[in-house]
């Protein structure tokens, strides 16, 4: 006799879905009827989320629960102990209220980053800050890894970054009236799965294949290249290089908008300067740019006049600005479109991140989804979020951000929910020694990442599919109501349980909870989104027929295509700067006086070039979200024995004697790891690619005494953990140099999805 299964609705950061179990516990999971392109990486869940490596049990690293908190360089190699929630609650409010009261509540790192859920009420960053905001505060992060460069720039040049990420055109609108598409960085289909807190229709990458318009792509990677675009396979990192040639094109050949750049932008005249080598004596040509970038001049003079013929779009993907002087590329291709004076018309100007991420481009509404309030911090302390390590390592020292002097502050306490720092930072082996400086680590996590195996308290949380929450990303047609499907594993306790048992603790459980359980937070966060609504005319049901249908359709609000109020009068409708206007020449930035990001657009060579003859692209993967997913079937078909698959030029492996499915050390001055070779063309020579992550899995190299490798292929134990200037302090972990090599000893087996040694207290 066959059960039919109970569907259930969800929602996730790769798409909306519905979810069933059989009687045995096997899980099974269908797209949302809606999407019309499901993303693959559905296929990671059921073999995630009861894998064997999740945490259990509440934790305690042996060496603090025997010796006492600390600074410890054990801190990723000593077995845990399995406690009861009361014993580990204990120990952790305990430990929050000693650092509070010897050290101040600055002395706690609350900063946890990372994407967690995609629900809108247990979203682990939200619940932390919400319950350390009730304690006192905490020292911060700013920003993100994703475009943290970016987030500093634009609001000096452009007056914000909503106008690019928020309201960018659809492809749709760049379908109706785009004659060019100039993309530099590429557009990659692999990306348009993912969007932050979901999406439930996938339309980007249909849109691509069916855009009808002329694509021009600048990047060193095949894969970058929708089909039917002109490639132009760039040297890596020398798109400033190409984006000030073809600048320097328009201006000589006369294709500039003078009449735009009079009215819209300032300090057009210092940019044209530079480009004609007014003042370093270098004219910015094509001949100058060919030389750098590996375009032939010629090329590049007839890109410039395709251009200039008619309503063209430049845009600059998000990796870009994740490299040494990361504000360029975004700040050059800004100008060159200001060049074209076609910003703020439909479908023409400057785009960020097409290709970057789903809702880029989607044509859904912009609405905020319902949110969790958080309430104020009182600390105002902060770090820019990739300077991590720096914060631990370095107590007292001071460092420039945004044109102010900040000093990092003495952590005591890191507490992270939500989050794999040894997915997103750079310099892993440097990051386990700032992992070692605190007296106390805490971790809340799902799985034992390598940041819970470098914690001192691990405190098992549920994943989506174990409670009740609503979905929906910042550009999303639905509203999900993410059903629980799955009993919680072992002892597990959503964020929120666990935050209101410390609350409980240390006397703030009503300031914390308000009194509402999980489901009466639900409702109150979605009856007062929905009030909001039908106080605008929209029809939207209460919370219980939400439940029962399983979402409801996101109502279309008035659209607002980017900058084009304040093209039609800038005077009227000036943007949030200075000047008021786009600024190619920022003198704001220009009076902080950092040589690594002058005044204007130009072109500053990258200094970390050591480390090997070939340029190391660290993308994200097509095979999970970041780290997230990396036990899953999905990106376990794609390894290659069993390690993060490398991309290598034939020409290169055959001068290494690397054959396709050979394992292969990758390494540099910094460290080294393993990885599976896959030798195609799809790569430059002289380029290879190793996408991040791949749960770090550090171990002696059996064939080097005394030196640790990543048996898994995490590409970060080889990026140098530096800023992308001293303006925005942002990740630069995009590219390094490194030298690949046969491995041919015994080749280390993984302990990364194995649990770590666990005992019973």
């Amino acid at each position: 006799m066959t059960t039919e299964r109970t569907w259930l609705p969800s929602s996730s950061h790769w798409g909306a879905f519905r979810a069933a179990t059989d009687p045995d516990g096997t899980l099974h999971v269908e797209p949302h009827p809606a999407d019309p392109a499901p993303s693959p990486l559905l296929g990671n869940l059921a073999g995630t989320v009861r894998h064997r490596t999740r945490v259990r049990r509440p934790a305690i690293r042996r060496g603090w629960l025997e010796g006492g908190p600390g600074p410890t360089g054990a801190r990723g190699s000593e077995e845990f102990v399995e406690v009861s929630w009361d014993t580990a609650l204990d120990l952790v409010a305990e430990q929050l209220e000693r650092t509070r009261r010897e050290h101040g509540n600055e002395a706690i790192f609350g900063g946890s980053y990372g994407w967690s859920s995609a629900g809108r009420f247990h979203h682990a960053q939200s619940q932390l800050h919400r319950f350390h905001n009730t304690i006192g505060g905490y020292t911060a992060s700013r920003n993100n890894y994703s475009f943290g460069t970016s987030q500093v720039l634009l609001p000096h040049v452009i007056g914000s970054t909503d106008a690019l990420l928020q309201h960018a055109d659809s492809w749709q609108t760049i379908r109706e009236h785009t004659d060019l598409v100039v993309a530099f960085g590429g557009l990659a289909t692999k990306n348009l799965s993912i969007a932050s807190g979901g999406i439930t229709r996938h339309t980007g990458s249909a849109a691509l294949r069916d855009l009808g318009t002329d694509v021009a792509v600048i990047s060193p990677l095949a894969d970058d290249v929708p089909p039917g675009s002109s490639w132009y396979p760039i040297a890596p990192g020398t798109d400033v290089a190409l984006q000030l040639g073809l600048a320097h094109t328009l201006l000589t050949s006369g294709h500039h908008d003078q009449d735009f750049l009079e009215r819209c932008c300032t300090g057009f005249d210092v940019f044209a300067d530079y480009l004609l080598g007014e003042r370093d004596g270098t004219a910015k040509s094509a001949e100058w740019a060919a030389g750098i970038c590996g375009i032939d001049a010629a090329d590049i003079r007839a890109l410039a006049a395709r251009m200039a013929a008619g309503r063209t779009l430049i845009t600059v993907s998000w990796s870009l600005q994740r490299t040494e002087h990361g504000e360029q590329p975004v700040w050059a291709g800004l100008a060159l479109a200001a060049m074209l004076g076609q910003i703020g018309l439909p479908g023409g100007g400057f785009g960020h991140g097409y290709g970057s991420m789903a809702d880029i481009g989607d044509d859904a509404p912009v609405l905020r989804p319902p949110t969790l309030p958080l309430g104020r911090n009182p600390v105002s302390t902060f770090i820019p979020v990739a300077r991590i390590a720096d914060l631990l390592l370095n107590p007292g020292q001071q460092y420039d951000y945004d044109g102010q002097r900040l000093t990092y502050p003495e952590i005591r306490l890191v507490h992270w929910a939500g989050g794999n720092p040894f997915h997103h930072h750079q310099d892993l082996n440097r990051l386990r020694r700032a992992f070692g400086r605190p007296d106390t680590v805490v971790v809340q996590e799902t799985h034992w990442t390598a940041t819970a195996r470098h914690a001192d308290v691990v405190l098992p949380a549920t994943v989506a599919l174990e409670r009740e929450d609503v979905g929906a990303g910042r550009r999303d047609s639905h509203l999900i109501a993410m059903h629980q499907v799955l009993d919680p594993i072992g002892e597990a306790r959503d964020d929120y349980d666990i935050l209101a048992g410390l609350a409980r603790r240390l006397g703030v459980h009503e300031e914390f909870t308000e009194g509402r359980s999980p489901r009466e937070w639900l409702v109150h966060m979605y009856e007062q989104w929905r009030s909001g609504l039908v106080a605008q005319g929209h029809d939207i049901p209460p919370f219980a027929e939400f439940w029962a249908a399983g979402d409801v359709r996101i109502p279309d609000v008035p659209r607002r295509a980017p900058l084009v109020a304040f093209r039609s009068d800038p005077q009227q409708n000036p943007l949030r700067t200075p000047s008021g206007r786009i600024e190619l020449f920022s003198a704001t930035i220009d009076s902080f006086g950092h040589p690594d990001c002058p005044g204007h657009p130009a072109w500053l060579p990258a200094q970390q070039r050591r480390g090997g003859p070939l340029h190391l692209i660290a993308n994200q993967p097509s095979t999970r979200l970041h780290g997230q997913g990396d036990v899953g079937a999905v990106s376990q078909r794609a390894k290659v024995a069993g390690r993060e698959p490398i991309r290598i030029h034939p020409q290169d492996a055959a001068a290494r004697g690397i054959s396709d499915g050979a394992v292969v050390r990758v390494f540099n001055h910094l460290g080294a790891c393993l990885a599976g070779a896959r030798v195609t063309e799809d790569v430059r020579p002289g380029v290879v690619v190793l996408a991040t992550g791949a749960w770090f899995d550090p171990q002696p190299d059996p064939l080097r005494p005394g030196e640790t490798l990543c048996a898994h292929g995490n590409p970060n134990v080889l990026t140098a953990d530096v800023p992308s200037s001293r303006l925005s302090q942002g990740c630069a972990g995009q590219h390094a140099h490194v030298e690949v090599e046969r491995y041919d000893g015994p080749v280390p087996a993984l302990r990364s999805s194995e649990p770590p040694p666990l005992a019973d207290s």
